[in-house]
């Protein structure tokens, strides 16, 4: 109850208009998104690739705006070229996500949203790094998967996101699982209903080890996105069981979330990967994290309550 109540807070303007005014939340904003600007998601992207590996998300989603889209392609396009120019392409990829291209526009979003997206991955592979397309609500996974297949023909690198919690995605990741493909299996962060979604832990986790085992035994190159160090394990022993090296997967958690153990699996010599969000666009974003860790929910009421 207290996630879909997050989750829905993060659809609403005066909840945002709210927490934006109150400025005893900042470190705990903070604490989940690198900054508003390039310089700031800059800033801390070099700190992370020193020892870690990074995606960069320009925030922002379910744009009904053409003219919104196109900001976001020219952030990206920016941000890409600063990583060029300094030097972390290499360490340093960006995830995208298609509702804040297009995606959702009413008249061509599909195509719009498409084209956008090509931009991205062009500016990407000019400066030598790639893109991961994220996934979002379960209404949208027929149609961001049909893009990705088709941004793959000419960018073969450009990675996807699974959901574990969805009932479909054990048959996502053996369509997915092909030479070159790049996946990454998450747990799952919007509320959906039980008809699509398992919706206690245990069912989710199950769903992931069995999800994960597809992905270790398939063909591409798995991107393993969890911050529970009991699924850490298993993916360590399925990869060592499947014959994959330390370069033939990697592990990927959120800024923020659990640095003491991003850095001791980049201390082991695996790869680890840092999800690291910025941009103005930040509050939905923000509301699904809390709605992942109850500890800082209790934070934020102290903090609405203490404002003023």
């Amino acid at each position: 109850m207290l996630r879909s109540a997050l989750i829905a807070a993060s659809r609403s303007p005066e909840c945002r208009s709210l927490v934006e005014r109150t400025p005893v939340l900042r470190p705990i904003v903070d604490r989940f998104v690198a900054g508003r600007g390039i310089d700031d998601a800059m800033r801390v992207a070099r700190t992370i690739a020193a020892d870690r590996l990074v995606s960069l998300d320009h925030l922002g989603e379910d744009t009904l705006d053409r003219a919104q889209a196109e900001r976001t392609v020219e952030a990206y396009r920016t941000a890409l070229r600063r990583l060029g120019e300094v030097g972390l392409a290499p360490r340093v990829e960006v995830s995208v996500k298609l509702s804040a291209l297009g995606q959702a526009l009413p008249a061509d979003g599909e195509k719009i949203a498409l084209e956008n997206t090509r931009r991205i991955c062009a500016a990407a592979a000019e400066a030598g790094t790639t893109v991961t397309v994220d996934m979002e609500d379960h209404t949208t996974t027929d149609s961001t998967l049909t893009l990705v297949r088709e941004l793959r023909a000419d960018f073969p690198a450009t990675g996807t996101v699974l959901q574990a919690y969805l009932k479909r995605t054990a048959g996502d990741c053996a369509d997915f699982a092909v030479p070159g493909s790049r996946i990454r299996l998450c747990k799952g962060a919007y509320d959906e209903p039980a008809s699509v979604a398992y919706r206690t832990k245990s069912e989710v986790d199950a769903s992931y080890v069995r999800c994960l085992k597809i992905l270790m035994n398939g063909d591409g190159y798995p991107m393993v996105a969890t911050h529970d160090t009991r699924l850490i394990d298993v993916a360590t022993m399925l990869a060592e069981q499947t014959g994959r090296g330390r370069d033939d997967y990697e592990f990927q958690m959120l800024y923020g979330v659990r640095p003491q153990v991003q850095t001791q699996l980049a201390r082991r010599g695996l790869r680890m990967r840092v999800y690291v969000p910025y941009g103005t666009e930040w509050y939905p974003y923000f509301m699904r994290r809390l709605g992942e860790r109850p500890a800082n929910v209790a934070f934020f009421l102290q903090a609405l309550t203490r404002r003023g």
